[in-house]
């Protein structure tokens, strides 16, 4: 009987709340892990300045070994204490290895809610990545908290397209339409090259955003200057030149060794009839099968599952098809 109690408490996931001494333990394991992204990682995670968030990061620890991690934070909502992951950062979840078993997912998960619970959280929200930020395919979490009541919040579809072994395999991809442009694109001169130059692109990103939906980007040109010096070989800004002018750009986030993410897009309206940014996409996915990416991720083209079908179109048209970034919620009593 001794034994047996003995064995189950060696089993019982221990929940370790994250500490700065945890650092380096925390983004090795995001690095090794089946389904961790840049968004997960310390480095990232600690760009926000200190007051933006309250931190509530978890380590999920078995017999001395750590088998999950969850960046996470908490605030009042109406009265409620909601915890988090993260928002900020556009995926979160529960980061687990490679060889995840179906029983240890299914503690993990049981062991956050009875944590949750001991300090009196009411909600907790989590968005995973989706499906193509594994390395190694599995639901096994999606279905532990299915199983443990965790509900849909919502369901997003980004666009992701499958990098073939050459870029002439991609282009055979494209539809006609976004062959015509980046072709009409080329013979107009314009040109693609990296770029250092955040400040023209968020120039560009910012009146764009404002003539189409009227916000503001998600980060100050300040923060993301900052994140892309945190970042020089993982975060890209590709420019479409006509001759010295930026007329288009994009930033790319290399996520994780599958996937790298179109995060921001943007285009000169003054100069839309020259198609560049057509041309900019062809020549990031070029670079991308040379850099030996298996998914190229354009991002969603949902808010609050509404679909903007105008940019799912355009996105389709270079051969991308739209997968769920789901999002998990479960109310506690």
């Amino acid at each position: 009987m001794e034994k047996n109690a003995k064995k189950r408490r060696e089993k019982m996931i221990k929940i370790i709340k994250y500490d700065q001494k945890n650092k380096d333990e925390w983004d090795e394991f995001v690095k090794n892990s089946n389904n961790g992204t840049i968004f997960h990682e310390r480095k990232f995670i600690d760009y926000h300045p200190k007051d933006r968030f309250v931190d509530h990061s978890l380590l999920f620890e078995q017999r001395g070994k750590i088998v999950g991690l969850l960046p996470a934070v908490e605030y009042d909502q109406s009265g409620m204490k909601i915890l988090h992951s993260h928002k900020g950062a556009s995926y979160g979840g529960i980061v687990y290895p490679c060889d995840q078993s179906i029983r240890i997912s299914f503690d993990i998960v049981e062991s956050l809610i009875k944590y949750a619970k001991s300090e009196k959280i009411n909600r907790i929200i989590l968005t995973l990545p989706p499906m193509i930020y594994n390395k190694k395919m599995t639901n096994y979490i999606e279905f532990a908290l299915i199983m443990n009541h965790f509900l849909y919040l919502k369901r997003e579809i980004s666009s992701t397209l499958l990098l073939e072994n050459t870029i002439e395999e991609n282009v055979k991809k494209f539809k006609q339409t976004s062959r015509t442009a980046f072709r009409k694109a080329e013979k107009k001169g314009i040109k693609v090259r990296l770029s250092n130059d955040y400040e023209k692109f968020y120039k560009i990103l910012k009146n764009n955003l404002k003539i189409r939906h009227n916000v503001e980007p998600t980060h100050s040109l300040e923060e993301l200057i900052k994140i892309a010096k945190i970042y020089p070989n993982r975060i890209r800004l590709y420019g479409a030149f006509l001759k010295d002018t930026m007329v288009a750009g994009t930033v790319m986030f290399d996520t994780n060794s599958l996937v790298t993410l179109a995060f921001y897009i943007s285009h000169d309206e003054k100069y839309q009839e020259y198609r560049s940014v057509n041309l900019l996409f062809k020549e990031i996915i070029e670079d991308s099968i040379h850099r030996e990416f298996k998914y190229f991720d354009y991002g969603i083209f949902t808010v609050n599952m509404e679909p903007n079908f105008g940019l799912a179109r355009f996105k389709e048209s270079f051969g991308a098809n739209g997968i769920f970034r789901d999002t998990f919620a479960i109310d506690l009593k």
